[in-house]
Formats: C-alpha cells, structure tokens, sequence
C-alpha cells in the first residue's frame, strides 16, 4: 500500500506542477497562455474557463473522497490534454514539442491507474476487517 501512495503521489504532483501552474495563468488569461491558445485556432475567451476547469478538475482530484466527481475530473484533464496533443500534431509540430504534452498524458495514466489501486486496496481492507 505505502508503494501504491508513494507512486500516485509522485504522478499526481509532477502532473499538477505541469498542468496545474499553467492552468493558473489560463484562469486570469495571462497574454502569453493566451497567445499558445489563440496560436492552436482557438478563442482567447476559452482560456480562462478552461484554466478554471483544469483548476477545479485538480481539486477534485486532491480532495479525499467523491469518486465520481474525480472520474470526472481526470477524464476532463485526459479530454483537455488529448485536445492540445491532436491540435499540435494537426498544425504539424515537431516530434520534439509534442513530447512535453505525451508525458502529461503518462502522468495522468498513472495518476488514474494508482488511484484504483489505492481504492481497490483500501476496500479490501474495508471488507477483510
């Protein structure tokens, strides 16, 4: 189990110091969030509500308890990150700058995969006792 918690942490802390920080400059639509954004094709009036999702998703996902809610949070945060892969791969990025998006998306499988795992740990500890 100490493994399991030490993992999910580890995954789920270098992915909301990645995603989250920048999610701070997308909710108060800093000029240069907004630039990246408006440079995929998207509308400068989207960046902040989706650094507010991103930010809430993170809560969510922080806050013991509410399982639904965090499946919510981590599919927005998959939909989120999948978008920004699809959009840079379709404007013709190089393989370089697509790399610092594919590791988010490793992040936050095994932030998802270590989650159950400590859930499922946890319930069968609920159940044996």
């Amino acid at each position: 189990m100490k493994k399991i918690n030490i993992f999910y942490w580890i995954c789920t802390g270098i992915l909301l110091a990645m995603v989250g920080v920048g999610s701070v400059f997308d909710a108060i639509a800093y000029p240069d969030s907004v630039k990246i954004v408006t440079g995929l094709g998207y509308p400068a009036y989207l960046v902040p509500f989706l650094g507010i999702a991103k930010l809430l998703a993170f809560a969510v996902i922080l806050v013991p308890g509410y399982p639904r809610l965090k499946e919510w949070a981590y599919a927005g945060i998959a939909f989120d990150i999948l978008g920004a892969l699809y959009s840079n791969i379709v404007l013709g990025k190089p393989l370089p700058a697509l790399i610092f998006i594919i590791l988010p998306i490793l992040l936050l499988a095994g932030s998802y995969i270590f989650y159950h795992k400590r859930s499922d740990v946890g319930n069968r500890v609920l159940v044996e006792s």
